[in-house]
């Protein structure tokens, strides 16, 4: 059976894509089919003229299983807006029914799939469903990333709190260090550990350390980790 997470943050910019590809890179080194999903990605890059988008692309290249980019990421924005704004602008409406179906072929493919969110956990698709709806659309447990920086401790427990508000398991959260000169980072991180009531399944370094590809694991993670 297939295992599936979605990947939450706790704000934009928290690091969901390094986080995802360093687990998609993490199962694959343990011999599993994993592939990594983005829904939808808003924020286009442009390359000697090729149009790409970076989280994407990044997911693609950390997991093992090919599939198309239709599956990988069946909505995708060139303006980095929100993603309901995005598809107003274009015209066209994000549809859990498809996102459903492509998550579907994949996990077909795939021993594990990791579906990457946008921004935090409530943000909108339409008028009335959120990112939220698409967990629970997948039956996914999340996974939580943590942006250590000053602040994260309530963002960490805000966000921890609507998941399980929502009725979904939260399987466990990810310190990502986007601040290298956070103070007190040991206590931060142990003030969420205490709190949060999820396991701390590893630490992300700064990006510019070494050591940045590799997620350091600090207890058994979920079934498929």
């Amino acid at each position: 059976m297939t295992a599936g997470f979605f990947i939450t943050g706790t704000d934009t910019g928290v690091g969901k894509t390094h986080a995802t590809a360093a687990l998609l890179r993490g199962w694959g080194a343990q011999g599993m089919r994993a592939v990594g999903m983005k829904p939808v990605a808003c924020g286009a890059a442009v390359h000697e003229g090729r149009v790409f988008w970076e989280d994407v692309d990044c997911l693609q290249a950390a997991g093992n299983v090919d599939a198309p980019l239709a599956l990988r990421n069946p909505y995708r924005f060139e303006a980095p807006v929100a993603p309901h704004v995005a598809a107003r602008a274009a015209g066209c409406r994000l549809e859990l029914g498809v996102i459903r179906t492509a998550y579907d072929a994949l996990a077909a493919q795939a021993d594990v799939v990791a579906v990457e969110g946008a921004g935090g956990w409530y943000v909108p698709l339409d008028e009335r469903h959120t990112l939220a709806d698409v967990p629970r659309e997948l039956q996914l447990r999340v996974i939580l990333v943590v942006g250590m920086r000053l602040g994260c401790i309530n963002h960490a427990l805000l966000t921890g709190r609507a998941i399980r508000g929502d009725g979904l398991e939260l399987a466990g959260w990810i310190a990502n260090c986007v601040d290298p000169g956070m103070a007190a980072f040991a206590d931060n991180l142990q003030a969420v550990r205490e709190r949060l009531e999820a396991p701390l399944l590893g630490v992300l370094p700064w990006r510019d350390d070494p050591a940045a590809e590799r997620l350091h694991f600090v207890t058994h993670a979920p079934s498929g980790l």
